[in-house]
């Protein structure tokens, strides 16, 4: 594995750097709640894993924010408790998992494993 970044300088790979779960391309509307702040915000999955989601959204949420997460798709819905761990302005940002709430955990691992098999 490279341990350069694209620019060509070095530097180690940390914990956070790493992924857990494998990703997949997926869409779902999304609402996020900052808990701090109380500030909303909406968007779009652009991906999804066991271990949290990519949302694409032109007004992401502050680093480190804990955040409530709830994905609607179809007439499904997963609930969670999240950190936003890395952000693209303009872009999106990408949510880890912290605590999935039951029974929605099972909507999320139907939701990956449909996913994995389609692959």
């Amino acid at each position: 594995m490279d341990e350069r970044t694209s620019k060509g300088g070095s530097r180690e790979l940390t914990i956070r750097d790493r992924r857990y779960s494998i990703r997949y391309p997926f869409a779902a509307d999304v609402e996020l709640l900052d808990l701090e702040s109380g500030a909303r915000t909406t968007g779009v999955t652009s991906d999804i894993s066991m271990g949290g989601i990519f949302v694409c959204t032109s007004k992401p949420m502050q680093l480190n924010a804990r955040v409530r997460v709830t994905m609607t798709r179809k007439d499904q819905k997963v609930e969670a408790l999240g950190v936003v761990r890395i952000v693209k302005p303009r872009i999106g940002m990408g949510v880890e998992f912290i605590d999935v709430d039951a029974p929605y955990d099972q909507v999320l691992a139907r939701w990956v494993e449909q996913l994995r098999r389609a692959r």
